[in-house]
């Protein structure tokens, strides 16, 4: 199933492969405006995964120099609504309906995330009237690890109620 978000991204991609981060990036960015106050970087987008980075700079640092607990939340919360947004029908609305997210370390550098959707929970979206799942993301620092743990409960609603 496409929707307006997923068919611009297949545009995006029939593009020369040089401006493809940069355009996905002006696309989601012209939208979700924290997102780009924060400089998410978008590197790819299907509708089954999306991967994203934040850097470790000034505008997103805490006061010891890592990437703030609001913009490591802001990056898992972005690459997991883009996935959940690919799928999601024009005729519904994506909700973040939770989040929760473990600090269990200090971060350490750039930040990555990847966040995924199984075949099953596709369609699911597609089939159903109104849900939700848990879209899974894994955030990672330049250490290699994953200094948090993130479940982000997206929902999807019928724009008009019945």
């Amino acid at each position: 199933m496409a929707n307006k978000f997923s068919k611009l991204v297949k545009t995006v991609y029939k593009l020369p492969k040089f401006s493809h981060e940069y355009l996905l990036t002006k696309l989601f960015c012209s939208q979700v405006k924290y997102a780009n106050t924060s400089r998410v970087k978008i590197h790819r987008i299907s509708n089954t995964d999306a991967e994203l980075s934040l850097a470790n700079s000034k505008r997103v640092q805490n006061h010891i120099g890592g990437v703030h607990a609001v913009a490591a939340s802001l990056l898992a919360e972005s690459a997991t609504g883009i996935v959940f947004g690919m799928n999601v029908p024009d005729s519904h609305l994506p909700l973040l309906k939770s989040m929760t997210v473990n600090y269990n370390r200090r971060m350490q550098g750039d930040l990555k995330a990847i966040a995924t959707l199984t075949t099953e929970q596709i369609q699911t979206i597609e089939s159903a009237e109104k849900g939700d799942l848990v879209v899974a993301v894994t955030i990672t620092d330049e250490s290699g690890q994953e200094p948090i743990e993130c479940l982000m409960n997206w929902a999807w609603v019928p724009k008009k109620r019945k």
